[in-house]
C-alpha cells in the first residue's frame, strides 16, 4: 500500500497448477475462535501435508476432523521444538512436506516454531505460508488506536515483580523516545492485575482498549483510559482470549541532567548507597546504570570501590 492507502503495484495470481516444488515447509493461520476463517488456501494445503505439526494435537485434530481431513499430526511446543527439529529437517530433506500450525492464529506469534523455521532456513529448504487470522492485529484495527507504528509485546511475566521490572524498563525506552502503540497478549485471570501495572507504570491516563473473544459470538472491544479500564475488570469477570492495546505515551524528553540530579539527591537523602541510588534511578528512567552510577559518583564526590 502506497500513502493514504494508495495500492501501488498489486497484482493478484490464480493457484499454480503445476505442484513441482512445492516447499517443505508451510506455516498456516488457523482460525482464532470463527471456524468460518480457515481460507481455502489453509485447507488445501492440510490436506496436501504429509505431517501437520501442532501445539496440541486434540486442539489441531478437532479442527482436522471438523473438516474431514485425515493427517498424521506431530506436536511441537516450547519444551520439545530444540530437540525435534534437527529430525524433522532430515525428513523434510528427504521429501516429506510438513505444515506448522499452531492451537489457533498465526504460527510463530507467541506461539512455538522460530526455532524449526531458523532450522530450515538454515538447511537451505524452502518455507512459505498461509497468511490468516491474528488476534494482535485485529485487535489494533478494532482499538481506534494509532494504528502504526506498533510493537507486539506477547505476553507480560505472569508474576507481580518480574511484570513491574518489565513495565519499568518499556516505560524507559518510552522516555527515551519510542512512541508506540503497544499490543499484549493476557490470561483473563490475570487481566485486572495486569491492567493496573500498567495504569502504575504507563500512566493511568494512558488510551488503551481490551478486546476479547474475538471473532466469536460474545465478542467485546471496550475502550477507555488504563485507570478506567484496570477499574472495570477489577469488578468484572473477563473471559476468553485477551488482547490489550495502549496508545502511545505522549512526546515527551529523556530524563534531563537536571532530573537526573533530583533523582540521585533524593534517593540517597533517603538512605539508599550510592549504587542502590544508581540501580534504582536508571530502572526508573531507562538510562544506562553505568552513566547513572558514573554521574552519581560526581554527586557523590567518591571512588569507586
Amino acid at each position: 500500500m502506497g500513502a493514504e492507502g494508495e495500492t501501488v503495484g498489486t497484482r493478484y495470481e490464480d493457484p499454480p497448477a503445476d505442484p513441482a516444488g512445492r516447499p517443505a515447509l508451510v506455516l498456516v493461520a488457523t482460525p482464532i475462535g470463527n471456524l468460518g476463517d480457515l481460507s481455502s488456501r489453509a485447507l488445501a494445503a492440510l490436506r496436501d501435508a504429509d505431517v501437520v505439526l501442532c501445539e496440541d494435537s486434540r486442539v489441531t485434530g478437532g479442527l482436522l476432523a471438523r473438516q474431514s481431513i485425515a493427517a498424521t499430526m506431530i506436536p511441537l511446543h516450547d519444551h520439545n521444538e530444540a530437540a525435534q527439529a534437527p529430525r524433522l529437517i532430515e525428513r523434510m530433506k528427504s521429501g516429506e512436506r510438513f505444515v506448522l500450525v499452531s492451537d489457533a492464529g498465526t504460527p510463530l506469534v507467541s506461539d512455538p516454531g522460530y526455532r524449526l523455521v531458523r532450522a530450515a532456513i538454515e538447511a537451505g529448504l524452502t518455507i512459505s505460508a498461509v497468511p490468516g487470522p491474528n488476534a494482535a492485529v485485529m485487535a489494533l484495527s478494532l482499538s481506534g488506536l494509532p494504528p502504526h507504528p506498533f510493537l507486539f509485546l506477547g505476553f507480560l511475566p505472569p508474576r507481580g515483580g518480574p511484570r513491574a521490572a518489565e513495565l519499568a524498563r518499556l516505560r524507559g525506552v518510552e522516555r527515551a523516545g519510542l512512541a508506540a502503540t503497544l499490543i499484549f497478549y493476557e490470561a483473563p485471570h490475570r487481566l485486572a492485575e495486569t491492567l493496573a501495572a500498567m495504569a502504575e507504570a504507563l500512566g493511568a491516563d494512558r488510551p488503551a482498549a481490551v478486546a476479547r473473544e474475538l471473532t466469536k459470538r460474545f465478542e467485546e472491544v471496550r475502550r477507555g483510559t488504563l485507570g478506567d479500564l484496570a477499574a472495570h475488570y477489577a469488578v468484572a469477570e473477563a473471559r476468553g482470549e485477551i488482547c490489550i492495546v495502549i496508545g502511545p505515551a505522549a512526546e515527551e524528553e529523556a530524563a534531563g541532567a537536571e532530573e537526573l540530579d533530583a533523582r540521585l539527591r533524593a534517593a540517597m537523602a533517603a538512605g539508599m548507597s550510592l549504587r542502590d541510588a544508581a540501580a534504582s534511578v536508571a530502572e526508573a528512567t531507562g538510562l544506562k546504570r553505568r552513566d547513572v552510577y558514573r554521574r552519581a559518583l560526581e554527586i557523590g564526590d567518591v571512588s569507586p570501590r
